[in-house]
């Protein structure tokens, strides 16, 4: 695994960029490929594991927990475990991560408007834009 130098000039610019500029920072806590899907899914309310990952099938299950872990860290969402055996874990949105909801209802408002050959089925976003 490749780990960048602590003191290279990219991650100093990377860093004053993210701090300086809030469109960065927000791309930063929900950018990437899979950030965003995993949001949005948790718009429409709680959800365990097994059914963020059938809503976002193209995801391997290795990705799924890292994001996950990324998004917890940044404080947008919350991993909670009932002490049961098997474990019953859920994820749901903290209130960083609900007031996020706007912007991707507004991000698949978007796509659906703009997409080049109109293949969004709005029936599938509904459920999560409902809430």
């Amino acid at each position: 695994m490749y780990v960048a130098k602590a003191s290279s000039t990219n991650q100093a610019n990377k860093k004053a960029e993210v701090n300086q500029c809030p469109v960065t920072f927000t791309l930063h806590r929900i950018g990437g490929r899979w950030k965003a899907l995993i949001l949005f899914q948790l718009t429409a309310g709680p959800l365990r594991y097994a059914a963020l990952k059938r809503a976002i099938p193209a995801i391997t299950e290795k990705m799924l927990i890292q994001q996950l872990k990324e998004l917890e860290t940044d404080k947008l969402l919350i991993r909670s475990v009932k002490p049961v055996v098997p474990p019953h874990v859920t994820y749901s949105l903290t209130e960083a991560g609900k007031a996020l909801a706007p912007v991707m209802r507004a991000m698949a408002d978007w796509g659906i408007k703009f997409a080049a050959d109109g293949a969004y089925n709005e029936c599938i976003i509904e459920d999560a834009i409902e809430q």
